[in-house]
């Protein structure tokens, strides 16, 4: 097995050991994003030379006895994510050129840690999308299939990981864009429970849902970065006072643990997506778990009240893409009404305009009350069918998506369409619930993934329950 392909678990064990170094296992990831980026634009910024800086420090702490969990493990970051020098562009021309004063809290823990950073991930601009389509710097496709996207807008990190460009790669989930992404990838996706990581730094998007989190090879990989990442932060008054307990994979007794299967999200669902369902139903009862049917009622709506919510405040938090403090700015004009006309959202893309158009209309005066007020009435609703639902069952069991990696340009011109990519994952983040997606299959030859919702901080029990999900799914592997 080439360097690159290890997961964190196997290099941190060889590492330890001496057998590899961070070096070597850095110039291997590096080497792999020069043969395939081109293919793939999974990346817009490679940081080569400070990335073997940090592997040669990773290795001399490593020599001295240092020891921790990503220490010398080289990885990707979504360009949505403040990097202290290092351009944060957001996939977008108006921060094409921008170079970030500071770090975002993940990226500081990272460097702390000793985890190597690569780079930065491509992405839907502002991580508005669903497929990385809508990057300023070109669509990323799927490793799995070249002329697929995929999914997002954590498709640049999804893609790297998949293609073995990077051990692990970070990626932000407002509404499932980890999860989708990883789906599509043949990837671990996990979004953090609402709070449970640190959100400063990050260019936000839906700041009541945005969640940062980790696109891994394995559950247990996940849960690594997880234990580094997470934590209270004094720069993000959400974040959650709450400790992340260390997730114990030697145990795979899940006798008599119950699981749930809303049926709402069983309509209409592909039939080869339920029959992957099903056989892991299966599986999942033969080990001794006991499933459950269950209803979350106000679900149907999850979408709706998700994309009023959402572009509200979108539409507040690129606000200060003026042309003034930030974003792109043309001079050459007679006086300030000119000057805000000609450059307040200059250099934004289609897919960024249409939502910041719905979320002011959305919070406009004699429309607040009908649109804005009313949909987070109804994310309560939502909300609260978890809370009972969670009184009958310890999980929740769902498709992660209703379908494989679609085509690129399949859907470009119909985004009603691509905002219901999103329909099994949108409810976990109106909730701020922990959800992970794990890969169980292939459906012709592409790769599809289940989703566990838990209860609120409860990413330990997830994540042991995910372990013995994984065991079932598929062993594929790429061939590039």
């Amino acid at each position: 097995m080439k360097l690159n392909e290890l997961t964190i678990e196997i290099a941190r064990e060889k590492l330890d050991k001496g057998e590899i170094n961070s070096v070597d296992l850095t110039k291997a990831c590096l080497e792999r994003i020069k043969e395939l980026n081109p293919v793939l634009n999974a990346c817009i910024t490679v940081c080569e030379e400070s990335a073997l800086l940090e592997a040669e420090k990773a290795d001399e702490r490593i020599k001295v006895g240092e020891k921790g969990s990503l220490l010398g493990i080289p990885y990707l970051c979504k360009d949505i994510l403040m990097t202290k020098g290092i351009k944060t562009t957001a996939a977008s021309k108006i921060l094409e050129n921008y170079i970030a004063p500071y770090g975002a809290t993940v990226v500081k823990k990272l460097k702390e840690a000793g985890a190597v950073l690569l780079g930065k991930t491509n992405l839907d601009e502002f991580a508005h999308g669903a497929s990385t389509e809508n990057s300023a710097f070109g669509p990323t496709k799927n490793p799995w299939d070249i002329e697929r996207v995929p999914g997002g807008s954590s498709g640049g990190s999804a893609a790297a990981v998949a293609a073995n460009m990077c051990l692990f790669a970070l990626g932000s989930d407002t509404g499932g864009s980890i999860r989708q992404p990883a789906s599509f990838c043949g990837l671990v996706g996990l979004k953090p429970s609402y709070g449970r990581v640190s959100r400063f730094g990050l260019l936000s998007m839906t700041s009541s849902t945005d969640s940062i989190g980790p696109l891994a090879k394995t559950v247990i990989d996940a849960g690594m970065v997880l234990e580094i990442i997470a934590g209270q932060d004094d720069m993000d008054a959400t974040s959650a006072v709450e400790l992340v307990e260390k997730v114990d994979t030697s145990n795979r007794d899940i006798e008599g643990l119950k699981i749930g299967l809303p049926k709402e999200y069983l309509k209409k669902i592909d039939p080869e997506i339920k029959k992957v369902l099903d056989k892991t139903v299966e599986y999942l009862k033969n080990k001794g778990a006991e499933v459950i049917d269950i209803s979350l009622p106000h679900s149907k709506y999850g979408v709706p009240v998700y994309y009023i919510i959402t572009p509200s405040e979108i539409s507040s938090n690129l606000a200060r893409f003026d042309g003034v403090g930030w974003g792109l700015s043309q001079n050459d004009t007679k006086d300030i009404i000119e000057y805000y006309k000609k450059n307040r959202g200059a250099g934004f893309g289609d897919e960024v305009k249409r939502r910041v158009m719905l979320g002011t209309y959305a919070l406009s005066a004699g429309y607040y009350d009908a649109y804005y007020k009313k949909a987070q009435l109804v994310r309560t609703l939502i909300k609260d069918d978890f809370e009972k639902a969670f009184e009958k069952v310890d999980v929740i069991l769902t498709p992660t998506s209703p379908h494989t990696a679609f085509k690129i340009g399949e859907q470009v011109d119909d985004p009603l369409s691509m905002y219901l990519e999103d329909v099994y994952n949108i409810g976990a983040s109106l909730s701020g619930l922990p959800a992970i997606s794990v890969p169980m299959d292939m459906i012709d030859g592409l790769p599809i993934g289940l989703q566990l919702i838990s209860p609120r901080m409860q990413e330990k029990s997830m994540l042991e329950i995910a372990v013995v999900i994984e065991e079932n799914g598929s062993k594929e592997k790429i061939s590039i």
